[in-house]
């Protein structure tokens, strides 16, 4: 989608928001100040090395980490401010491409599909035979529909898993890892999968991923994660023009930069030192 088509939108537009977000775990602060704007029909990625705070960013989105400060707002709402039933209902108008899946290993093809209908809705047994197949036909597995999660292959897994996260046709989609340990097809189909559906639901889409080249494909906006926070935002033409030394050694992959390949020393690791120096 080109600039000058988002540009048009409307505050109601936005599917995610990040405002002045600061996310982490008890005292440790892993992201900071992070603003960020997903779209109704934009598919945008989180990029970022190992570590870089990209899954604890989802977990954010989805209310499973509260803010330490600043708000992220799904849907319009801040969530994290709902609870019960308020944060229930949000998360029925989101749907979540796990990393590895997550199939029901006792539950064929068909009946995985269809759980997230038998749960959250009153559809009829055809209702849910028509969404169903729909949804698998829409993946190119409609004809895999009754067999068993052991008969499938690793890529066909990730496709069943992509079509019970958008059968409830949700407005927020966020796929953590979309592209690991896909073999280059089913890469490529994965990819594109991701953009048609976001094309044809109008929903918002969200990459967690460290996979550059694909993720270009398909992007209208990528964020890059590191130094724990923003370090740069755009479209994939924008980044890939980019003089930053950090975006730079990512997108190119190169050992030297920024980066450090070693991890910082933490105060554990520091006081565990000390220990030694006075055992000595």
């Amino acid at each position: 989608m080109p600039d000058s088509a988002r540009s048009t939108h409307s505050p109601t537009d936005v599917a995610l928001a990040f405002d002045g977000l600061s996310v982490g775990y008890g005292d440790r602060v892993i992201l900071r100040d992070v603003d960020m704007q997903v779209r109704r029909g934009q598919v945008v990625a989180i990029m970022g090395g190992s570590g870089s705070g990209k899954t604890t960013l989802l977990r954010a989105a989805t209310g499973q980490l509260p803010p330490q400060a600043g708000r992220a707002l799904v849907l319009g709402e801040d969530i994290g401010q709902a609870s019960g039933d308020r944060l229930f209902d949000l998360r029925k108008r989101m749907g979540v491409l796990f990393q590895q899946g997550a199939l029901f290993t006792d539950l064929d093809v068909y009946e995985n599909v269809a759980f997230p209908l038998r749960e959250h809705t009153s559809m009829t047994e055809q209702e849910i035979l028509e969404r169903v197949l729909s949804k698998l036909d829409a993946v190119g597995l409609k004809a895999a529909a009754f067999l068993r999660t052991s008969e499938i292959s690793g890529g066909m897994a990730r496709r069943v898993a992509l079509a019970r996260a958008v059968v409830l046709e949700p407005e927020l989609i966020l796929y953590d890892e979309p592209f690991a340990g896909l073999d280059p097809i089913s890469m490529g189909v994965t990819a594109q999968l991701i953009r048609t559906m976001t094309d044809r639901l109008g929903c918002a889409s969200v990459l967690i991923t460290h996979d550059v080249q694909e993720s270009f494909h398909i992007t209208d906006q990528v964020y890059l994660l590191g130094r724990g926070t923003v370090v740069a935002g755009g479209t994939p033409a924008e980044l890939s023009a980019s003089q930053d030394p950090f975006v730079h050694q990512f997108l190119h992959g190169e050992p030297d930069g920024p980066v450090a390949f070693q991890y910082p020393e933490t105060p554990a690791y520091q006081a565990w030192l000390e220990r030694q120096r006075r055992m000595r």
